[in-house]
C-alpha cells in the first residue's frame, strides 16, 4: 500500500511509521522535516500553511498516483481538518485520524467509556473542543463519500523517553522528588482511576487499521487496560525507583486550579476525572493488546532518564513545593480554629 504519514516522527507516530516500514508498505510522511526516518519517504513541509500544504499534496498524487491510506497524527484544529477534506476528498481510500478520549463529555454517565458515549467536551479545554469539532468535519465527509474515515482515540499515551505525568511541573523534576522522598500532590484524595498506554502497543493498532476494511467508517478506543488510581499511578513509580514510600498531599482540584491557573490547567479539565475506557473493538478489528503494564513502562521510563542523568540533575519546579507549604499551613491553621466547635 501506499500509505501517506502526517506526521510520522512523533510519539504514537515513529511507532507506527516504523511497523509499517517492516510491513513492506511504501510509507510517505510529511512533517517540518526535523528528524528522518531511513525506509521512508520524507517530505518536508508545514501543514497549517494549507494552501502550500495542499499544492504539495496535489502535486505528490500527480507523481505517485492515490494513496490508499493517509494517517494524519498532527490535525489538532478545524481549519487542519477542512484542509484535508479539500486536498484528499475523493482521491485517497482511507484517512485514519488520531483524536484523543478527551472528546467524551466529562464526567461520563457509567463506565466503562464506549465509542458511541457522548462527545461534548467543554469549550474551556480547546484541545478536546477542537479535536471533536475535527470528528464532526472528517465524520460528515466521510458520510458523503469523501473517503473511508477511521478514528482511533488513545488517551496518555508515552514512550521509553517520557516521564509519569506530573500534576505541576516537568515530569522529571516529579521523578526527583519521588526519588528524595518528597511529598507529592494528588488531586482530591487522589482515588480516581487512570490509565496510560505505551506507544509500542498503541501504534500497533494504528499500523492495523491502514487498509483494513473492517475499520472502514468506525471509531476505536486505544487506551490502556489497567485502571489505577494516582496514588498507585505514583506509588508504582517509587516502588521501581526504590524510593520512599510517597506522602501524598491531597489538595482540591478546584483550589489547586485557581491557585495554579496556568500549571494546574490540565488537572481541571482531564486529570480529576476517571479514565476508564473500553478497548473492545480495536481488539476484535485491530488486534489491539496491553502487553506493557504501567510498572514495566515505568521501569523502561526510569532506566532511561538514569541513563541520561536527568533525574539527580532535574531542577525543582519551586511552585509545588510552595502550594504544598502554603497549602499545609493553611490546613492546619483550619482545623485549630474550628475543630474546637466539634468537640
Amino acid at each position: 500500500m501506499k500509505i501517506l504519514i502526517i506526521g510520522g516522527t512523533g510519539n504514537i507516530s515513529t511507532g507506527i511509521t516504523d511497523i509499517l516500514i517492516k510491513r513492506g508498505e511504501e510509507v510517505f510522511l510529511y512533517n517540518r522535516g526535523n528528524k528522518k526516518i531511513e525506509g521512508a519517504i520524507n517530505i518536508v513541509g508545514d501543514r497549517t500553511r494549507y494552501d502550500i500544504f495542499e499544492r504539495q499534496m496535489r502535486e505528490l498524487m500527480d507523481k505517485i498516483g492515490r494513496f490508499d491510506c493517509v494517517i494524519d497524527m498532527i490535525c489538532y484544529t478545524p481549519p487542519d481538518a477542512e484542509s484535508l477534506v479539500k486536498v484528499f476528498g475523493g482521491k485517497i481510500d482511507q484517512l485514519i485520524f488520531c483524536s484523543t478520549v478527551d472528546v467524551y463529555s466529562k464526567p461520563a454517565p457509567k463506565y466503562p467509556i464506549k465509542e458511541d458515549f457522548e462527545r461534548k467536551p467543554s469549550i474551556s479545554f480547546p484541545y478536546a473542543f477542537n479535536k471533536a469539532i475535527c470528528e464532526n468535519i472528517l465524520e460528515e465527509a466521510a458520510e458523503s463519500g469523501k473517503f473511508h474515515l477511521t478514528i482511533l482515540r488513545p488517551a496518555a499515551t508515552y514512550n521509553d523517553t517520557s516521564t509519569p505525568i506530573s500534576l505541576l511541573g516537568p515530569g522529571t523534576a516529579l521523578l526527583k522528588r519521588i526519588r528524595d522522598g518528597k511529598p507529592v500532590i494528588v488531586l482530591g484524595d487522589g482515588t480516581s482511576f487512570w490509565t496510560s498506554s505505551h506507544r509500542d502497543d498503541v501504534a500497533v493498532a494504528f499500523a492495523n487499521a491502514a487498509g483494513n476494511t473492517r475499520a472502514f467508517n468506525k471509531s476505536y478506543n486505544v487506551t490502556g487496560d489497567e485502571w489505577i488510581t494516582w496514588r498507585e499511578y505514583y506509588s508504582t513509580v517509587a516502588r521501581v525507583m526504590d524510593a520512599p514510600h510517597i506522602s501524598f498531599v491531597c489538595i482540591p482540584t478546584d483550589l489547586l486550579g485557581e491557585i495554579a491557573p496556568n500549571s494546574a490547567k490540565w488537572c481541571v479539565e482531564n486529570f480529576m476525572f476517571n479514565n476508564i475506557f473500553d478497548n473492545s473493538l480495536a481488539k476484535e478489528d485491530l488486534m489491539y493488546k496491553y502487553t506493557i503494564t504501567w510498572e514495566d513502562g515505568t521501569r523502561r521510563m526510569i532506566n532511561y532518564h538514569n541513563s541520561q542523568g536527568d533525574i539527580d540533575n532535574a531542577t525543582e519546579f519551586p511552585l509545588y513545593n510552595l502550594i504544598i507549604e502554603r497549602f499545609k499551613y493553611f490546613s492546619s491553621r483550619l482545623v485549630e480554629e474550628l475543630s474546637i466547635l466539634d468537640r
